[in-house]
């Protein structure tokens, strides 16, 4: 009887955990709107943001991931990396530190179509 309920027990919880854990390559993609800021605060992980250095928010990826976010209207490219929680408005998938928007041209209009990758 032990032995049944064992092996019941460690199916159950493989079931469970493959259904939870992500399947390679999911969420490491997308496209939406982005956004910029340059508060000086602290961000969700704890650092301080600068708006010199290129890093963004993403609502659910891990502090630390490197995206590599490109401008869908111009097709210009910079790797950021994610040290903070949002953006909380509908349609944004990106909030990115003045220099990367910088980098990808869209400082001046204050958002711009995306689409990112996670490359580490």
């Amino acid at each position: 009887m032990k032995k049944i309920c064992r092996s019941v027990i460690a199916a159950a919880t493989i079931a469970a955990c493959s259904t939870i854990l992500p399947v390679e390559g999911f969420a490491a993609n997308g496209c939406g709107g982005a956004s910029w800021y340059a508060l000086r605060s602290k961000t969700a992980s704890g650092e301080r943001m600068n708006p010199a250095i290129n890093t963004a928010a993403h609502r659910s990826l891990a502090f630390g991931t490197k995206l590599k976010v490109t401008n869908r209207n111009n097709g210009r490219s910079v790797v950021v990396r994610v040290n903070d929680r949002g953006p909380f408005i509908r349609g944004r998938v990106l909030d990115l530190s003045r220099a990367a928007a910088q980098n990808i041209g869209m400082v001046s209009s204050g958002t711009a179509k995306v689409c990112y990758e996670v490359i580490g």
